[in-house]
């Protein structure tokens, strides 16, 4: 099954980090399950040919909101419209959670209540799943036939299902301890607050469930296209 990446931004390289890409964190994060990668650079206007192009489509993370204007976004929405249409899955990875809410009738916003980033315990439907986060911007109104299946106290729609049409989520489960460490060091300052990034960096050797998130993202593709 081959899986399109839509990356809509870049992981930062930082010096004395080693450079990955998205691409790289999410074929780590779902290896093992049978699936096959191609990336389209989307954020640099590097589309598919068509929403048949791959068997199932991934949204990645990105700097930008889905509500400002960029040139990428209007033809993301389309495309991420057409492929819902056409019953091709796809998973949205925080700002993919969020664009995918807003190309589909629902609302994001820059939230008032300020930033979550670090591990985060997300409530899945009852069961304690702890992954990072790494967002402001949040998903306020969600749209019409869709079902929030994860949730905190700080952010009501975390997650959301389309049926077997899409499925996504607010968290980062591609984010692992160095990842989340580069981000600390190199975005983290003059954004977030010293108390925010101190706790964050405590909290770095928690387990994390990212091999929980990588079966719910796997088990979707699949029982989505073979059903």
């Amino acid at each position: 099954m081959l899986i399109g990446i839509l990356q809509c931004g870049h992981f930062p390289i930082v010096e004395g980090h080693p450079p990955r890409t998205y691409s790289d964190l999410y074929s780590g994060l779902l290896a093992g399950q049978g699936f096959e990668f191609r990336t389209w650079s989307v954020v640099d206007m590097a589309f598919p040919d068509g929403v048949e192009a791959a068997d199932g489509w991934l949204i990645t993370g990105s700097k930008h909101g889905a509500y400002e204007d960029h040139p990428f976004i209007p033809p993301l929405e389309d495309f991420i419209r057409a492929a819902f249409e056409a019953g091709v899955p796809q998973v949205g990875i925080c700002f993919g959670h969020q664009i995918l809410a807003q190309a589909l009738g629902g609302r994001v916003e820059k939230f008032s209540g300020g930033w979550s980033a670090g591990r985060v315990v997300y409530d899945f439907d009852g069961e304690n799943v702890p992954l990072v986060a790494w967002h402001q911007d949040q998903v306020v109104e969600v749209p019409a036939g869709a079902e929030v299946v994860a949730r905190t106290d700080f952010c009501a729609h975390a997650a959301l299902s389309y049926g077997k049409r899409a499925f996504s989520m607010q968290p980062h489960p591609e984010f692992d301890v160095p990842a989340t460490r580069l981000l600390l060091e190199a975005r983290a300052p003059g954004v977030l607050s010293s108390e925010m990034i101190s706790e964050a960096t405590e909290a770095l050797e928690a387990p994390l469930a990212q091999d929980r998130a990588a079966r719910m993202i796997g088990d979707f593709f699949k029982e989505a296209r073979n059903g």
